[in-house]
């Protein structure tokens, strides 16, 4: 016979399947006779796992869920696999619920998986942290809402600082770009409408449920990227560039935004943009000649990112780089 330590272990791992397994199929897999099983699962209760049992021929049992997180018992891959999740949660920066749960793993990951986790770390790369924190409550709200078909009521901070009071009938949550949205139907407006989740305070679900509406699209992933994209209150960078939509695509380091080839030898850009500055300087970068066709805030921030660049490499000054400019960088 095993020893009953590791033999408790064997069968948290056959019953963690989540499958009903018959009481003579368990002692068959263990070496034991029923009575020692029946004592075993008794273990196996009085350290909090949820065993239950269900009559019949000889009996079955089955692992469920309980008032309390036991410790799981995880394979090899199971374990590595959930590392590298939990850091990929981590950098969404979903609260601190993901940071400690990883900090708690890797505590006691076994030393022989440590080096396949390592490996996996040193060879992936992210694009960057998520930028802006949200809370892990306003999420959970939010998706068990959506899931229930349940309105709530927020204090939502607009892109120029406005706090409004929205009623909103959640749908989804889509991670893109770095930052979390909320896809919903705007009561007071009458249209659907994207929420950055981390501008979302005084959260509260007051109860009343809504009938749910056909999405306004086949993938609404798409369309919370497009509003990101293209903001409603927003106007839209045009830019042409001189140059094939393939080679402008592998260079152009913007997320947000809509290229299109307009023949063989050029492309269009359409974007919108938190700040002309930085998209100035974005197109800039890419490294191929380019006109902007729209908007003058584009052309104003490109002229004086022009004029700075000139000034600092010691050449002529700011105001006879704007008038060397023209329009067009």
């Amino acid at each position: 016979m095993t020893d009953p330590s590791t033999r408790l272990l064997e069968l948290l791992s056959l019953l963690q399947s989540g499958r009903s397994r018959p009481a003579a199929e368990l002692a068959e897999r263990l070496g034991v006779s029923p009575r020692t099983l029946r004592r075993d699962l008794d273990r196996l209760r009085d350290l909090g796992y949820p065993v239950s049992s269900t009559r019949g021929p000889g009996g079955h049992y089955q692992l469920v869920a309980g008032r309390a997180m036991p410790p799981l018992l995880l394979t090899d891959e199971e374990a590595v696999a959930t590392v590298v999740g939990l850091r990929a949660a981590a950098l969404s920066q979903v609260g601190d619920a993901a940071e400690g749960a990883l900090s708690k793993l890797e505590r006691v990951v076994p030393t022989r998986l440590r080096p396949r986790i390592q490996a996996l770390t040193a060879a992936t790369e992210t694009s960057s942290r998520a930028t802006h924190a949200v809370d892990l409550r306003t999420v959970q709200l939010l998706a068990t809402a959506a899931h229930t078909h349940q309105d709530v009521r927020f204090d939502y901070t607009s892109r120029d600082g406005q706090r409004t009071e929205r009623r909103v009938d959640p749908y989804r949550q889509v991670l893109f770009a770095r930052r979390w949205y909320l896809l919903g139907w705007d009561r007071d407006r009458a249209d659907w409408r994207t929420y950055r989740i981390d501008r979302i305070a005084a959260l509260t679900a007051p109860g009343t449920t809504f009938a749910p509406r056909e999405l306004p699209a086949d993938d609404p992933v798409s369309f919370v990227q497009d509003s990101a994209r293209f903001l409603r209150t927003a106007r839209r960078g045009v830019v042409r560039f001189a140059a094939p939509v393939e080679v402008v695509s592998d260079r152009l380091i913007a997320e947000a935004g809509s290229l299109e080839a307009i023949d063989g030898t050029s492309c269009r850009y359409l974007t919108g943009a938190e700040s002309w500055e930085w998209l100035a300087a974005t197109l800039a970068a890419v490294g191929v000649p380019y006109t902007i066709e729209a908007p003058a805030e584009l052309i104003a921030a490109s002229r004086e990112l022009a004029g700075r660049i000139a000034e600092a490499a010691g050449g002529f000054s700011r105001g006879e780089g704007e008038r060397g400019l023209g329009g067009t960088p």
